[in-house]
């Protein structure tokens, strides 16, 4: 039995094939400016990559931000119940996880899970820009550094400086600012870069930190953003290999288990 697990995202679009147990592949791209298009190129990408033809997928599911607009697909589930279905079904060496901080490009996800693997509270950062990736692209381009440079300087900042502002307008004005008195780049990365992991962190403890923690979504390929949350924290969060499509993961999981009328999880 093979199953599809589509998530639309509003920056990448990504598409994990199950077979059972198994992963056969898992594809990733740039969301184009219609979710439909992007969902079928994405699919079709996945399809190629792993040798399986569209006729031998049993079911598909969509998720993600754009999961209404894909026009295709067997069911939609949410990113928060895909989110959760794919970190329990993700092996940890810290054991079984509880909590999930998702940064993704559009908005910042944290879902604490019970001991069944149900989603049992959540909080959402959908508002606002400055608690998303987003933000952190768009003061790399007003560094004039790429994400890559931007993260690997905010890893090699040795002063700790604070940005005042908390939306994204306006502290694009504030590094502006920052840059005409002469401070280093590497420090306003880092101070954004904490300035997000504070976000994040507030988020947890309204929604009850538990160990394990899982970093989920394109964030989590952020070094810097880990290492910033851990510090806050004072304690180590698991990043797992694919950290981008486990969402996707949860919609194939979730296919599964309709299919099979027997949820592993928590269905």
């Amino acid at each position: 039995m093979i199953t599809a697990g589509i998530d639309v995202g509003s920056t990448t679009c990504k598409t994990v094939l199950l077979d059972g147990e198994k992963v056969l592949g898992q594809t990733i791209i740039p969301s184009g400016s219609l979710p439909s298009k992007s969902a079928v190129d994405v699919f079709e990408k996945c399809c190629a990559e792993t040798g399986v033809g569209k006729s031998q997928i049993d079911a598909v599911a969509v998720t993600g931000y754009g999961r209404r607009l894909a026009g295709f697909g067997d069911m939609v589930i949410t990113e928060i119940k895909a989110c959760g279905l794919g970190a329990i079904n993700t092996p940890s060496p810290f054991g079984r996880i509880f909590t999930i901080v998702d940064v993704g490009g559009q908005d910042t996800k944290v879902i604490s899970l019970n001991e069944t693997g149900d989603v049992e509270d959540f909080a959402m950062n959908d508002k606002c820009a400055a608690g998303t990736g987003r933000f952190l692209e768009v003061l790399a381009h007003k560094l004039e550094l790429t994400y890559e440079q931007f993260v690997e300087a905010a890893l090699m900042s040795k002063n700790m400086i604070h940005m005042n502002s908390t939306c994204a307008v306006f502290a694009e004005s504030e590094v502006v600012s920052l840059l005409a008195r002469g401070i280093d780049k590497a420090d306003i990365a880092a101070a954004a870069t904490n300035s997000i992991a504070d976000r994040v962190c507030s988020m947890m403890r309204r929604v009850g930190q538990k160990e394990t923690i899982c970093f989920a979504g394109g964030g989590a390929r952020n070094r810097a953003l880990v290492k910033a949350v851990e510090e806050n924290i004072n304690m180590n969060i698991f990043v797992p290999e694919q950290p981008q499509t486990m969402i996707a993961l949860g919609a194939a999981i979730a296919a599964r288990d309709k299919l099979t009328g027997k949820p592993k999880t928590n269905e």
